[in-house]
């Protein structure tokens, strides 16, 4: 099983951001440490990030992979592209987030990627991460 970890807009400041709500590891280190869990599950994570909504609406497209394990970071609160795209590609899509966005600021609480992701994840740090992968080991 192929899994493509996608991270989007300012998780590549991960290590800088809020160590409360993102704890201290950088993007590196996180994609390090779920490749890892996920090679031990026998599965094969492809890690990607970028800050541009239309280059993660690409990826998303083009992605060989058997799921999308995906935090949009900020762009899943407005990001009408990334609905309409997850909407459309025949691959399933689990949200992740590792803040409790219904316990942060009011703007946070909105998140149009919902209806269309098949799992949501959050509120744990890494592990809504590894819960996102779980979920697909045991669903696929």
């Amino acid at each position: 099983m192929k899994i493509l970890l996608l991270n989007g807009v300012n998780l590549n400041m991960l290590g800088k951001r809020d160590s409360r709500f993102y704890g201290t590891d950088t993007l590196a280190q996180l994609e390090e440490k779920l490749t890892k869990y996920a090679a031990e599950l026998g599965v094969t994570l492809t890690c990607a990030q970028s800050n541009i909504e239309g280059e993660l609406v690409n990826i998303l497209q083009q992605t060989d992979c058997d799921a999308v394990v995906f935090n949009a970071g900020a762009y899943s609160h407005y990001s009408y592209a990334l609905y309409d795209c997850i909407e459309c590609i025949s691959v399933p899509v689990a949200e992740v987030h590792m803040s409790n966005i219904y316990e942060r600021e009011q703007f946070r609480h909105n998140d149009v990627l919902a209806d269309v992701c098949v799992a949501r994840f959050y509120g744990k740090g890494i592990d809504s991460y590894i819960e996102a992968i779980d979920y697909f080991v045991k669903k696929i």
